[in-house]
């Protein structure tokens, strides 16, 4: 394994599996597919089309849509620890991954079929391609330890992130191209460019995976052909778990995240939300926003990655959740366009460095040659998504009660400052991700 570290057509290789994936977060979590969605989850012939039966409740179809991203990071939260003991137990690490990937993928291409009416295709499809695009980034995050030694984590991770966002980018304008410029495509309809958009969204994904799953190692096998596997990987999240309790530096870091990640994740899925209801700007403006963050995500996560080289990567963490602290005051008091964009651009630029650090940061927490890495991860993961669904709950929960969208601002800012405190709890307990290399 030691001989493997720093290779450079792997790292590349792994890398650019975000180039790959990313194009899912962009195009059907965030620009086209939640305008294109309640349009055509529609029951047809119905006085209330947008009312559909679900387990003999009529939701609307947009609260369906939230639903299905709650349940699905659900799913991946409860799944993915026990999956991912599975796959460092039997080895099968790059297997899960590539299942997990074309599940993703595959979704997004069903996609195509999600015409006016068929609400269950496109909600399935929905669905499985958020839990394909999740399990994989766990067993794909896990390989970071596997394939590059510590110096190398904060630059390799904003490498892969800059991949994404520049690839997302690149996929989305040409699919906003089919749904702006018809004419340029035959006089294709809004739904037919739409239609195409999620298919080449899967077909992007299934292609530049094999980048990856070409040059990726293969994991150690434990215990081969044991009768008993799922066993194994039930002992395998125990013992990871268990280890992870008794590491103060990795809990203290989880808990921290936990918060930090709570706020940036809400800013950034609900942050359209505010722009369309406080500032009431049209669907062109907050596309352009979406664009403008991912772009300038790019120089973010890189600046960042030479922040932590300088003054370690907690510190650097500290540094841009101060950052972030400011972001939220600012935006309570945002009313003109120009400064929603200004936002917007410190957001996109905090948000890159914050996820690549983020990253490279529980890398280098984790213990040295260390095997069970998708364990490991599996519980950065369920950090993540977990964290997701309670910030964007309480954020709605906050705009229900008081109809004030800038409250609950205020209130993120205040997790943030949360966070803080076990950021500074690792001071003490781990100086070697606060010291620069």
């Amino acid at each position: 394994m030691e001989q493997s570290l720093n290779n450079k057509k792997t790292m590349n290789a792994w890398a650019f599996y975000d180039w790959a994936n990313s194009v899912h977060s962009l195009t059907i979590v965030s620009a086209i597919f939640p305008i294109y969605f309640p349009v055509a989850a529609i029951v047809m012939g119905s006085k209330h089309p947008e009312l559909i039966e679900i387990a003999g409740f009529s939701l609307q179809n947009t609260v369906v849509y939230s639903y299905i991203i709650s349940f699905a990071y659900l799913v991946l939260a409860i799944f993915m620890p026990f999956l991912s003991g599975i796959a460092d137990y039997t080895g099968s690490k790059k297997s899960f991954m590539r299942f997990f990937c074309y599940l993703g993928a595959f979704s997004c291409m069903i996609l195509y079929l999600f015409t006016k009416g068929q609400y269950i295709i496109g909600s399935l499809g929905f669905l499985f391609s958020i839990i394909g695009w999740g399990g994989s980034l766990v067993f794909y995050n896990s390989f970071l330890p596997e394939i590059a030694s510590p110096d190398r984590y904060d630059q390799l991770s904003a490498k892969g992130f800059s991949l994404g966002y520049i690839g997302s980018v690149i996929l989305l304008l040409q699919n906003l191209s089919m749904i702006l410029m018809p004419d340029l495509y035959g006089g294709i309809s809004v739904e037919m460019a739409s239609r195409i958009s999620f298919l080449t969204v899967g077909v992007w994904w299934f292609i530049f995976a094999q980048i990856p799953f070409y040059y990726l190692p293969k994991s150690v096998q434990k215990e081969k052909d044991h009768p008993r596997w799922w066993l194994g990987g039930f002992k395998e999240l125990k013992k990871v778990f268990h280890e992870i309790t008794h590491i103060p530096s990795i809990k203290n870091f989880l808990l921290g995240f936990f918060l930090y990640n709570m706020g940036s994740q809400t800013v950034m899925l609900l942050g359209a939300l505010f722009g369309s209801q406080e500032l009431h700007l049209p669907s062109e403006s907050l596309i352009i926003t979406i664009l403008l963050i991912q772009l300038v995500a790019i120089p973010g996560a890189y600046v960042c990655a030479h922040l932590s080289k300088k003054i370690g990567n907690v510190n650097a963490i500290r540094v841009i959740i101060v950052f972030w602290i400011l972001v939220c005051c600012s935006a309570y008091f945002v009313h003109e366009t120009f400064h929603f964009y200004l936002l917007a651009t410190a957001i996109g630029f905090v948000m890159g460095g914050i996820q690549s650090n983020s990253r490279a940061t529980y890398a280098k927490l984790c213990p040295e040659n260390e095997h069970d890495t998708a364990s490991y991860f599996s519980f950065f993961d369920v950090c993540d998504r977990a964290s997701t669904v309670v910030g964007t709950f309480i954020f709605g929960l906050l705009i229900q009660l008081t109809g004030n969208m800038r409250l609950g601002i205020l209130v993120l800012a205040f997790v943030f400052l949360l966070s803080l405190i076990y950021m500074a709890r690792l001071n003490k307990i781990n100086p070697v991700v606060l010291r620069s290399e």
